[in-house]
């Protein structure tokens, strides 16, 4: 048999021995990059073909039929719910930050020139490292859009994406997957390592992206007399948002760990101070529009991933950390992140920064590649992403080979493999705090709950009895 024949017949057994579930999230991939005026219909369409196979034929992890679908959803409940109420949260806060004029401001702070644009990612890049990814990526979209007069290319685009990726990868406080390692027990100076290549990566694809980006359309440092004021009180708002998710995050992790996949807090929080602040500043309402259809695409992704029927990976390494960080762009690096925890054996710095930034090389790879096509559309394409974005890949395999180069792979412990490691416990008038809000709260929903089973044990007569006559 010729070598041709050969390849072919190993293809065709190596096709026959994938699970189907990975050919029908391949071919929803496909059909993303192909219809991407219609993502959220492919992913949907995707998302139930699985289901529908996982019900009839394979059954779930947690068992088969409508019995293991429950455990199922149950078991993703709280990550699908944070997805969901941060990128349609996020879009409200965005409105909120636009309408407050900082961003027309922003030009009498970055100076003229390629520079101008490539200050703008070191910006995102830094706010990445204190708030979640996507707020830094959301605050660099808007504030491009007002530098550039709208015209923003879509490979700068997917720098201000890389960037606020970058940023997060070295901060248990800037990256979902960083906090799923903070939550395992893994030391946050672990994950510090990763702005070895995340700085290194910065460099790399900032330097075109900002050139590119300049040619295209230029920072006016001008700006005109007529230019509205900051609404100060619109940018408190803001601040008062962020502050509220950075104190929610670092408490929830650093104290309370075992109640992070009771509820999505995060999200929560979030949507807290939007109603909070609401009164004060009302947010721009009609955003919300496109960010539930942003929210639905990535959250119905995500919900497809957690379907294929990985149970394990490779055998730690740096080669497997590098194919997980190449992976990342097109599967979710939450289930990733979860496997390589409960394997172990991992350099977390260096497993943060692939699986972190990885995502940066699809528009969809990563949650906060998916809130900036809220706001700009037009980088739904694969093919200008890649395109228009080329730097991205080259700024990975450059970050890495820098950070291995540099630091080594040396792999550290997570909690599970130090059982008699002492928890860190929360200031105690804040956990008493906390204790007295809970069971007020519980008390509130049992006394309504005891309202209404006697309202519908005893109605009220009155209500049905017929009206006196005249």
């Amino acid at each position: 048999m010729s070598s041709f024949g050969e390849a072919a017949l190993a293809a065709a057994v190596g096709l026959r021995a994938t699970p189907v579930e990975f050919v029908i999230f391949g071919l929803t991939l496909a059909g993303v990059a192909v219809f991407h005026r219609r993502p959220l219909l492919v992913a949907l369409t995707g998302l139930a073909a699985t289901g529908a196979y996982k019900l009839l034929v394979t059954g779930f992890a947690h068992g088969p039929g409508l019995a293991g679908l429950t455990a199922h959803a149950g078991h993703e409940a709280v990550l699908l719910g944070n997805l969901g109420l941060l990128l349609t949260g996020f879009a409200l806060m965005a409105s909120q930050f636009e309408r407050s004029n900082i961003p027309e401001a922003m030009p009498r702070i970055l100076p003229d020139g390629w520079t101008g644009g490539l200050a703008l990612l070191g910006l995102v890049f830094a706010m990445s490292i204190f708030l979640d990814n996507i707020a830094a990526a959301v605050i660099g979209a808007v504030t491009a859009r007002h530098v550039f007069h709208d015209k923003v290319g879509v490979g700068y685009l997917a720098a201000i994406v890389a960037a606020a990726n970058a940023g997060g990868a070295g901060s248990v406080l800037g990256d979902t997957t960083t906090t799923m390692m903070w939550i395992s027990g893994v030391s946050p100076l672990a994950v510090l390592k990763a702005f070895v290549a995340a700085g290194a990566a910065l460099l790399v694809f900032g330097l075109p992206a900002a050139i590119q980006q300049h040619r295209y359309a230029p920072i006016q440092k001008h700006v005109p007399a007529e230019a509205p004021r900051i609404d100060r009180v619109r940018a408190g708002v803001v601040v008062f948002i962020l502050l509220t998710l950075l104190a929610v995050n670092f408490a929830g992790n650093a104290w309370y760990p075992q109640h992070q996949d009771r509820a999505p807090w995060l999200g929560l929080s979030l949507w807290a101070a939007l109603i909070l602040t609401a009164p004060i500043r009302l947010p721009k309402l009609s955003v919300l529009g496109g960010a539930i259809k942003s929210a639905l695409f990535l959250t119905a992704l995500v919900a497809t991933a957690s379907l294929m029927p990985v149970d394990r990976l490779p055998e730690a390494g740096w080669r497997t950390a590098f194919g997980l960080g190449v992976l990342s762009s097109v599967f979710d690096n939450i289930p990733l992140t979860a496997l390589a925890l409960k394997q172990g054996g991992y350099d977390w710095g260096i497993l943060a920064f692939a699986v972190g930034f990885g995502g940066s090389m699809m528009w969809f790879g990563s949650s906060a590649g998916v809130a900036v096509s809220t706001l700009f559309p037009k980088t739904r394409s694969v093919g200008a992403w890649l395109r228009r974005g080329w730097y991205v890949p080259i700024a990975y395999v450059a970050g890495f080979a820098v950070m291995l180069h540099l630091t080594g792979w040396t792999p550290s412990p997570t909690r599970a493999e130090r059982p008699d490691a002492v928890p860190v416990t929360p200031p105690a008038v804040l956990d008493d705090a906390l204790h007295r809000a809970g069971e007020a709260w519980r008390g509130l929903i049992r006394d309504l709950g005891d309202r209404w089973e006697v309202a519908v044990a005893r109605p009220d007569p009155a209500l049905f009895s017929p009206e006196p006559k005249p």
